[in-house]
């Protein structure tokens, strides 16, 4: 029953790998504690037996540390889809998992940096036209300039991004073209590439990917690695890294591009579906923490310019 249902996760939901690894150890767990209970079916599951789970998450054991809440989160949602599946397959004739309910996350705003940071991150790439340098500028301003997950941009083909002014399966309106990113779950979105993207991805392709490229063995991935093959998600993140040592700034990652792309946007006026639809969200309700983050600066805003706003 277990492998039925992660094979369905992997073939029908598109899970990532990393995401079924995880469920598929939550949920051996769950098995292991249903038959410390003395159940050896689906069909003996009782509300009881699920929320002793959760318990036993938070509390934790001798062979288990107790989780926090985002990873009892993660292993009740996973424990709640194998019910609803084993009751959608017969297996079970009721669903136990149906009332329980995930531990309560502390919510926490997503971190990002100022545009004039963003700024200094990308001219740390360095101004010489090294193969590498002129990569790792393009890299950086794809992140930025899309609100691409990392494992969206290494994922990127050549075939992805528009190719000079004349691509077929792009629109080009002189300053802005587009890119097509694969995000979770396989879903696919465009996202308008600016200027400074455009002409950051126009210097790589022509000076420096064919030098990378003659080490390797030909692929279709748009940003390579010294050694002409794809560049990984851990050689995007010390690119990151490196740049962020040279520009002054301490706990810069990948994903904090992310937030700031949409930070940036919601600041200059851009509707929230809008930034939805730009980073890929199913849900806008996954969006709107970004806007708490505007709050929080409309107000530093009217405490610094309103006479009256300090009492």
């Amino acid at each position: 029953m277990l492998s039925s249902y992660l094979a369905h996760l992997a073939v029908e939901r598109g899970l990532s790998a990393n995401t079924l690894a995880s469920y598929r150890r939550d949920l051996r767990r769950y098995v292991e504690h249903l038959r410390a209970r003395g159940l050896e079916t689906f069909a003996q599951v009782a509300e009881s037996d699920v929320v002793a789970f959760l318990a036993a998450l938070r509390e934790g054991d001798e062979d288990h540390p107790a989780l926090v809440a985002s990873s009892a989160a993660r292993a009740v949602s996973a424990v709640r889809g194998l019910h609803r599946f084993a009751l959608r397959e017969g297996v079970a004739g009721h669903d136990p998992a149906h009332e329980v309910r995930p531990p309560r996350q502390l919510r926490r705003l997503p971190k990002a940096i100022t545009v004039a940071e963003v700024e200094r991150l990308i001219a740390a790439c360095g101004p010489e036209d090294s193969p590498l340098a002129l990569r790792n500028r393009a890299l950086l301003e794809v992140l930025y300039g899309t609100g691409a997950r990392i494992s969206e941009a290494v994922g990127l083909a050549v075939d992805d991004v528009p190719t000079g002014s004349a691509h077929e399966d792009y629109d080009h309106d002189g300053d802005q073209d587009q890119v097509r990113l694969r995000g979770k779950g396989g879903r696919a979105r465009i996202v308008p590439l600016g200027r400074f993207a455009r002409q950051a991805l126009d210097a790589y392709l022509v000076r420096a990917r064919p030098r990378l490229a003659a080490h390797g063995r030909g692929t279709p991935a748009l940003f390579l690695n010294a050694r002409g093959g794809r560049l990984t998600r851990q050689g995007a993140w010390e690119v990151l890294q490196a740049a962020a040592e040279r520009a002054g700034l301490s706990g810069v990652s990948p994903h904090m591009l992310r937030h700031s792309f949409a930070t940036h946007l919601l600041d200059g006026g851009a509707d929230v579906r809008v930034v939805q639809e730009l980073l890929g969200h199913a849900s806008v309700t996954t969006t709107q923490v970004y806007t708490l983050v505007t709050v929080d600066k409309l107000r530093e805003v009217y405490a610094a310019a309103h006479p009256r706003a300090l009492h």
